[in-house]
């Protein structure tokens, strides 16, 4: 599997998820490989339709396929964080091999309790994304509607 093939879907609707798309985009690496789908845009539909276990899961999504595009491995709550990490790499490669020793269970319960009061951290101060020029071409969404614009 490559980075550079990864898509990260999330909640286009919560100004949490939002600001956390633009943390990754502030802190990623130079590879700037990552594209990024809301969980209810076309792709993510489609994503969610050829996992069917995943269809209930209200939670960022790692999507990665192999460079054939034969394989696709899909990645939820707090193993998808775990990957966004180290991604991301330099000391954020270095937290997600420390976080990594925390039981999985464990994990996804402090992930679960983050996302179930998502909505409620920016209550006061929601987070509108807005992609730069340069980095709407990696927002799926964007990418499609100025491909039908033109």
């Amino acid at each position: 599997m490559s980075d550079r093939s990864a898509l990260l879907l999330y909640d286009g609707s919560c100004g949490f998820c939002a600001r956390s798309v633009q943390f990754v985009l502030r802190h990623e690496s130079r590879r700037r490989t990552l594209r990024f789908a809301a969980l209810d845009s076309t792709i993510g539909i489609e994503v969610r339709g050829r996992h069917p276990a995943i269809e209930g899961v209200d939670s960022v999504v790692w999507v990665e396929t192999s460079e054939s595009g034969s394989d696709e491995q899909v990645l939820v709550r707090s193993a998808a964080v775990l990957r966004v990490l180290r991604y991301l790499g330099g000391v954020w490669r270095g937290l997600a091999g420390l976080a990594a020793v925390v039981p999985r269970s464990l994990a996804d319960m402090v992930y679960d309790f983050i996302a179930r009061h998502r909505h409620k951290l920016t209550r006061g101060n929601p987070a509108c994304l807005v992609p730069t020029l340069d980095q709407r071409d990696r927002f799926i969404d964007w990418s499609q509607e100025s491909a039908a614009s033109r």
